[in-house]
């Protein structure tokens, strides 16, 4: 059963709080991502701590370890249960920010390593990589390897990819797909696409919905239908 998180991409924490309040009790995961976060700053997260809500920071650090690590305790200071790092930033960082984060035993805010961009094709990657990508899910595993090494709690990679990642680590790392949308509905800016129920097959734990609820024109029906897919 996947765990459903709703993205909270909106310019201010007003609007935040109407969607939250729109969504209720259904709705209990959130994430914070890098628009509202600079727009409202960490009050954002402990402000749905105190609504009850469990907030996923989605930040993608990358830098070197000592101001990841840095980063990594604010935000589990701040009160946020889920963080990304980019896995692409190596071992070093990723067990760094995992230290911050104060994840070591299970405990603490947990660190998620993002492998590729679900906005990403293989050939993009590859432009980026500076050298010829034949398999996106190959990188994937790769970097996925990397953060398991490191001690993170999950990576974030496409649906595509993470029925593969969820073999080859057998429940050792927890996968959150985003880039989820209904069937036949446009991809717009994502690259690498399925629907929830695709995500939930695919052995996801938590599925970020984004445009799919926040773009409806009854966001609480389309968690509804969302979350009856992922099973939740």
């Amino acid at each position: 059963m996947a765990t459903p998180i709703v993205a909270l991409d909106v310019p201010s924490l007003a609007r935040a709080r109407g969607l939250v309040a729109t969504l209720g009790t259904a709705c209990t995961w959130y994430k914070v991502g890098l628009q509202l976060f600079t727009a409202e700053g960490p009050a954002v997260v402990s402000w749905l701590r105190e609504q009850g809500k469990l907030a996923f920071l989605d930040l993608k650090l990358h830098d070197i370890p000592n101001t990841v690590r840095g980063a990594a305790q604010s935000a589990a200071r701040h009160g946020a249960s889920l963080l990304t790092v980019h896995a692409s930033g190596g071992a070093g960082m990723l067990a760094a920010a995992v230290e911050g984060a104060g994840a070591q035993d299970g405990s603490g805010c947990g660190v998620l390593g993002v492998t590729v961009l679900t906005s990403l094709t293989g050939e993009q990657l590859g432009e980026g990589w500076g050298r010829p990508v034949a398999s996106v899910a190959d990188e994937v595993l790769r970097l996925s390897a990397i953060a398991r090494g490191a001690g993170c709690h999950g990576v974030v990679c496409g649906g595509m990819e993470a029925a593969r990642v969820d073999k080859v680590h057998a429940g050792a790392l927890r996968v959150l797909v985003p880039g989820v949308r209904v069937s036949g509905a446009p991809a717009q800016d994502q690259a690498r696409v399925v629907t929830p129920s695709e995500a939930a097959l695919a052995g996801a734990s938590y599925v970020v919905l984004g445009r799919l609820v926040t773009a409806a024109a009854d966001p609480a029906a389309a968690f509804a239908a969302a979350a009856a897919d992922l099973g939740s």
